[in-house]
């Protein structure tokens, strides 16, 4: 375990890029021998230096004077290529650096758990249990902790690509100006935007310098997602080929070991066509008011879901999403599924080219105008028309989302039903430790 934090680090969140980024200083915040405040615009010249009152500079920190200054942004984007996506002005405690570039990049430098009081009312609601809000509370900062520990370093070969295959996959990149972003690609992070409880701050100040760690010492790369469908995904099935021994299979049940093997085809068509036990099983508004906000909600079909395409919507959302015109869409055939059911290579068949791509996530983008709910599903083709292709496709799922690592509707309902955070964190971690850093 390295000792890098023996005490609370802070870390860099990149917000947003702009042209012109309109901000406000609440309260008093220093800038080289200067005290700055009220209302600024920063715009980016055309030799990449960000322009603020007249003057070019490569980068500007406005350091806050005290802990009660705030900045405000506007019309920073949330929810980026997701159905979900708006604009609205988001408030941040901590430090503002701008960069310049062919936009300005605005950076939130602030301590990690201030950090992580955001995290967890910006990813789920400040109203959740207090036992869900340790565990997602412990599970977040061992996650940025994680990234933190491996800054840095090299990432690993995300594509690999033929002429009959296409496997790319999606995972946090190594950000060359800041440590984390602060939309959904990373963890949500919108400030104190999102409304905070006590319960939010107890749940914080309770696991303060709390991680998971793995059989090693090592600190866990620990993921969450919306809604599992009932059994968990393997990391390497959804990012790098490293297998993580606490973020294996298993059933979000209280009968862990109680699953099918959802590699197997039929298995996972039986699966994702009926509706099984589960703790993501549910449709108690109380419960998923704790895990979804305002906009989250919009969706109500998580657990299981249908989408219908004809062929020609197919045709042309997988030719503008893949950059590749396939023709008539034939069939989307499964090639290989997780453990979750999740399809991780799938072939498309279409009347001018055929091509497997994955991994879920690729699958889930190519399937969609902005993501398909999970790429646990199965297909059914319509009739054939009169040129031989299906003239519609419809696809039944299972989840939201890639599925490794806790549910974050399942840990609801176990918070629920009183189970405290530790059994929560053994269930969707099994294997892993609980080791104070700091």
């Amino acid at each position: 375990m390295s000792n890098k934090f023996s005490k609370e680090p802070s870390v860099h969140v990149g917000i947003m890029e702009t042209k012109e980024l309109r901000f406000t200083l609440f309260g008093q915040f220093r800038l080289q021998d200067s005290l700055v405040e009220g209302q600024q615009t920063a715009t980016v010249a055309p030799d990449g230096s960000v322009v603020w009152n007249g003057d070019k500079y490569a980068e500007i920190i406005f350091e806050a004077t005290s802990p009660e200054c705030v900045f405000e942004l506007e019309d920073v984007v949330i929810g980026v290529n997701f159905h979900w996506e708006r604009k609205e002005n988001q408030r941040f405690k901590g430090d503002l650096k701008l960069i310049g570039g062919k936009t300005v990049t605005a950076i939130d430098i602030v301590p990690v758990e201030d950090y992580l009081a955001s995290v967890i009312s910006s990813e789920m609601s400040a109203t959740a249990s207090l036992e869900l809000l340790k565990a997602h509370a412990v599970i977040s900062r061992s996650w940025l902790l994680a990234q933190l520990d491996k800054r840095g370093a090299k990432a690993a070969p995300s594509k690999m690509e033929t002429d009959t295959e296409r496997i790319v996959w999606y995972d946090r990149d190594n950000h060359d100006q800041f440590d984390v972003c602060a939309d959904d690609h990373c963890q949500r992070y919108q400030g104190i935007t999102r409304q905070t409880t006590p319960t939010v701050d107890q749940a914080v100040e309770a696991t303060r310098g709390l991680v998971l760690t793995n059989k090693d010492g090592g600190l866990c790369d620990a993921r969450f997602s919306k809604c599992c469908g009932g059994v968990f995904e393997e990391f390497e099935n959804c990012w790098e080929p490293v297998h993580h021994h606490y973020l294996e299979v298993r059933r979000d049940s209280p009968a862990p070991n109680d699953y099918p093997d959802l590699t197997k085809e039929e298995n996972a068509r039986q699966w994702i066509l009926s509706a099984p036990e589960a703790f993501c099983n549910t449709t108690d508004s109380v419960i998923l008011g704790q895990v979804l906000n305002n906009y989250d909600q919009e969706t109500n079909d998580f657990y299981r879901w249908t989408v219908e395409y004809s062929q020609n919507e197919i045709a042309e959302l997988i030719k503008n999403r893949s950059g590749i015109d396939f023709g008539a869409i034939l069939a989307l055939e499964p090639v290989e599924r997780g453990t979750s059911g999740r399809l991780i290579r799938m072939r498309i068949v279409g009347s001018k080219k055929t091509l497997v791509i994955g991994k879920e996530l690729e699958i889930r983008r190519t399937l969609s105008t902005s993501h398909l709910f999970s790429s646990a599903f199965v297909v059914e083709a319509g009739e054939a028309g009169a040129d031989g292709a299906p003239v519609s496709f419809t696809l039944r799922g299972a989840g939201w989302g890639h599925g490794v690592g806790l549910c974050q509707i399942g840990a609801a309902v176990m918070g629920a039903k009183g189970y405290p955070y530790t059994d929560i964190l053994s269930h969707y971690f099994p294997g892993a430790d609980l080791t104070t850093l700091y």
